[in-house]
């Protein structure tokens, strides 16, 4: 069995008082293995925008890989991503998960007057800049007709020194599809993914990756839950830590070795570090 990984979500907050780059290195020296943060830039609330401070929290820290859960693909041209990427990867050490995702938040497209793709467009898109991507960094004078991105003889240097992970936070049955022929892992969020649904969702991503001749176990499946000890919380999962820790082996039985950590309270890390991670990491 693949070791299971953690990771902890950061809040993107610029609120007084709210301080990334401390939660990440917390999450750093208590073992998680990445830290991750949303995209959502637009907002009345202050926050930081994803990519800068994943960037000032991966120059801030030493091991942990930083993750982005994950940019919306229309918010950024995707070549432009691949070269931005490729830099933070480089800058890091090999420590970027690029999350990658359809794009969802209508509203803030339009508030940032950007066109707001249809479901179709928003899943072909998301191929688009998978396929670019990689292409980026592997080819040279790249030429992609895609369906809604495109590249005509375009070069980036230096190429990654690594295979940058990416994977992708779908949930249709197309863009599941995408995610297994193309993704190094899927990372959807248990609700908007429901609970009794997963199993039939990872077996169409991995149906996906053995039609396009690709091994299902190279695909990273994560999840994005949130988890509270109180049971009167918000949250995907609640319970005593044990309790969690058993329902997260569940899903790892399930075939799920990774999550990512929301805590609906945040001053629950070191219960997480201490009681539930351990537990889970000690599967045969």
């Amino acid at each position: 069995m693949s070791p299971v990984l953690f990771g902890l979500d950061l809040t993107a907050s610029a609120a007084p008082g709210a301080d990334p780059v401390l939660r990440a290195r917390a999450a750093e020296r208590l073992g998680f293995d990445f830290v991750s943060a949303p995209d959502h830039p637009c907002g009345s609330a202050p926050t930081y925008e994803t990519w800068t401070m994943l960037t000032w929290i991966a120059a801030s820290t030493s091991r942990i890989a930083v993750a982005t859960r994950v940019l919306a693909v229309p918010m950024r041209n995707p070549p432009l991503v691949a070269k931005m990427a490729e830099s933070l990867d480089r800058l890091s050490g090999g420590r970027l998960i690029l999350g990658l995702g359809g794009g969802y938040a209508d509203a803030e497209f339009q508030a940032f007057g950007l066109p707001v793709p249809a479901a179709r467009e928003k899943v072909d898109g998301l191929e688009d800049a998978v396929r670019i991507a990689r292409r980026l960094w592997t080819d040279r004078a790249v030429s992609h007709p895609g369906r809604v991105y495109r590249t005509d003889h375009a070069d980036v240097e230096p190429k990654p020194a690594h295979r940058i992970p990416v994977w992708l936070g779908t949930f249709g049955p197309r863009a599941l599809a995408v995610t297994g022929r193309l993704a190094d892992g899927w990372i959807p969020s248990l609700g908007s993914a429901p609970r009794d649904q997963l199993a039939a969702m990872r077996a169409r991503v991995l149906a996906a990756a053995t039609d396009a001749g690709r091994r299902p176990a190279e695909i990273t499946c994560a999840l994005n839950l949130r988890i509270a000890t109180d049971r009167a919380a918000d949250a995907d999962v609640t319970g005593t830590p044990g309790a969690i820790a058993d329902q997260l082996t569940d899903l790892v039985h399930e075939g799920f070795t990774a999550f990512n950590l929301q805590l609906a309270d945040p001053g629950e890390l070191e219960v997480a570090a201490a009681e539930i991670v351990p537990a889970v990491r000690a599967l045969p």
